[in-house]
């Protein structure tokens, strides 16, 4: 089995949890691979060392070590390719990880197949101007609208198959998959929904508005965004923002593509939830 491995290096402890998973994978009889960009950091390990596409287009599966973020990293890279991710915790939450640095053991289940692939759903979100796109992004977690730094906030319309839902005043609004429910979305206090459950969770920001509650629709539905009132938007797809021109307004439904993550532990989302923030100290 040929495994490719994407550590995040500004996370303090991910050089070391690399190192122990190249350990456990050796001890398999795996076939590891560093993209090129991690080779010299990684030298001692005696991987094999690609470029990026052959790394990602040659490996059976994707080890992304980090935190969330990491993990959104490399999904977006592996899902490019067909390839399943299992994230390793080298930072703090981590929801979307697999496996804990203690539980790297549990690697051999690997080679034995006892365990699942899990297809999550992803948003397409568009800028169009009329009928013509002028963007489009995937996002396993979310696509924000958001006023474009600046101090004032901005008035905008959303629309649901193309019924009118609300106005709202303030930062903007997260659209949200399941897998996002625990990101951005949780913060401005959205939902947490089980991955399994297929919608899209819309969330505002900072409202000013006595009708600022989440609203959670299908997974057919068409959300649109139309800028009232304020300055410059912006469409912020997991974390990479673009301007969204004047005269042009933002879409977000469900993509036809999905991303896959493993799952090796016998864990419930709640089981996850529970142990991640108690672990943190959250409640």
């Amino acid at each position: 089995m040929k495994i490719t491995i994407i550590p995040n290096l500004t996370k303090e402890n991910a050089r070391q949890v690399t190192l122990e998973i190249c350990s456990e994978l050796k001890k398999l009889g795996a076939d590891i691979v560093f993209p090129e960009s991690y080779g010299a950091e990684f030298e001692e390990t005696k991987a094999l060392v690609l470029s990026e596409n052959k790394a990602l287009s040659e490996c059976d599966i994707v080890i992304a070590v980090g935190g969330d973020g990491s993990i959104l990293f490399a999904a977006k890279k592996a899902m490019a390719f067909g390839k399943p991710v299992l994230g390793i915790n080298a930072g703090r939450l981590a929801f979307m990880a697999g496996l804990e640095q203690q539980e790297l053991k549990l690697l051999k289940t690997l080679f034995t197949g006892e365990y699942t692939v899990e297809k999550r759903m992803l948003l397409k979100a568009e800028i169009r101007r009329g009928d013509e796109i002028i963007f489009q992004s995937l996002c396993i977690n979310d696509a924000v609208v958001m006023r474009s730094s600046s101090v004032n906030i901005i008035g905008f319309s959303v629309y649901c198959r193309e019924k009118y839902v609300n106005d709202y005043l303030g930062d903007g609004v997260i659209f949200a998959t399941p897998t996002g429910s625990t990101a951005y979305s949780l913060s401005a206090g959205g939902p947490l929904v089980e991955p399994q459950i297929e919608s899209i969770v819309l969330t505002p920001v900072c409202a000013h508005s006595l009708f600022a509650r989440s609203i959670i629709v299908g997974s057919d539905a068409e959300l649109r965004v139309e800028k009232t009132t304020g300055g410059e938007m912006s469409l912020i797809c997991d974390g990479v923002e673009t301007k969204i021109p004047e005269g042009c307004k933002a879409y977000v439904k469900k993509a036809d593509e999905t991303v896959s993550f493993i799952s090796i532990k016998n864990e419930t989302f709640i089981d996850v939830l529970k142990t991640k923030l108690e672990k943190n100290g959250v409640n």
